[in-house]
This record gives C-alpha cells, structure tokens and sequence, in this order.
C-alpha cells in the first residue's frame, strides 16, 4: 500500500516519462515518415480486436491505454528501486528503460501477431526506435521521480 504522496510521486513521473517517450516517437513518425506513434498504433489494434468506436474515440482509447502502461511501468520500477532490486540510480534507470523496451517489443510483435495487424511500417526501425524511447522513458521517470521524492 502506498501514500498519498507517493502516487502522486509516481503518477508524475509516468506522465512525464511517458509524455516524453511519446513525443520522441512522434519526431522519429515525423523525421522518417512512417507509422511509429504507439497510441495511434494501440488504436489500430483495439479496432483489429472489434472494439471500433470511430476514429476519434479509438485515438482517446488509445492514449488513455498508453499512460496507463507508462504508469503501470512507473510503479513497477517505483517497488524495484524501493526493495533494492534495481540502483536507484540513472544507470539503474538505464537498465529499466532498456528492459521495459525488451518487454515493450516483445508486446507490439504478440499484438501484432495475435490480431494479425500488419501495419505498413518497417518493424525494425520501429522496434529499434521503442528500445530507445523506453530507455528515455526510464531515464526521465528516474529523473522525476529522484526529485520529488526529495522534495515531497
């Protein structure tokens, strides 16, 4: 059980690390010119699964599915930097963004695969280009949540 103080610790740095994460996605969408933008994507797939609300909703679902698996990792890292099981460090950090990106790519190929969406992006460009944005999303929600534990 956590405190107030802690979630919203923990709440904070997940919207930022995500935030981030995300607009680093959407600058590699934008400077290669191709589909890398996850909410966009996690859309795709949720009306690949039947659960086509129209376009707008889907978008909303979508994003709203993306910050709570950026908060769901949040907390994750929050209970491994806690117990000691991971540095509470920016290397520490390093390590987790590394290893949500290695769990982040192996969730995309199973989605992909399970609905059979096949969008028309190079996966392995947009595989590479999530190991580096899950490494800059573990890094900031390290370097959010450092301070405002000290300060909260």
């Amino acid at each position: 059980i956590m405190d107030l103080n802690t979630f919203i610790i923990i709440l904070v740095a997940s919207l930022i690390a995500t935030s981030l994460m995300t607009a680093f996605s959407y600058f590699l969408s934008h400077q290669f010119n191709t589909l890398f933008k996850e909410p966009v994507l996690l859309g795709y797939i949720l009306k690949n699964i039947g659960l086509d609300f129209g376009t707008t909703t889907l978008l909303k679902f979508g994003w709203m599915l993306h910050y709570l698996i950026g908060l769901t990792f949040v907390i994750i890292y929050h209970f491994l930097w806690n117990y000691d099981y991971v540095a509470y460090t920016y290397y520490g950090a390093f390590l987790l963004g590394f290893g949500s990106g290695i769990v982040g790519i192996a969730g995309w190929y199973i989605m992909f695969q399970i609905t059979n969406h096949k969008p028309k992006i190079p996966f392995k460009a947009y595989y590479l280009q999530l190991l580096f944005a899950h490494i800059i999303f573990g890094i900031t929600a390290y370097g959010t949540h450092s301070p405002l534990s000290s300060y909260l």
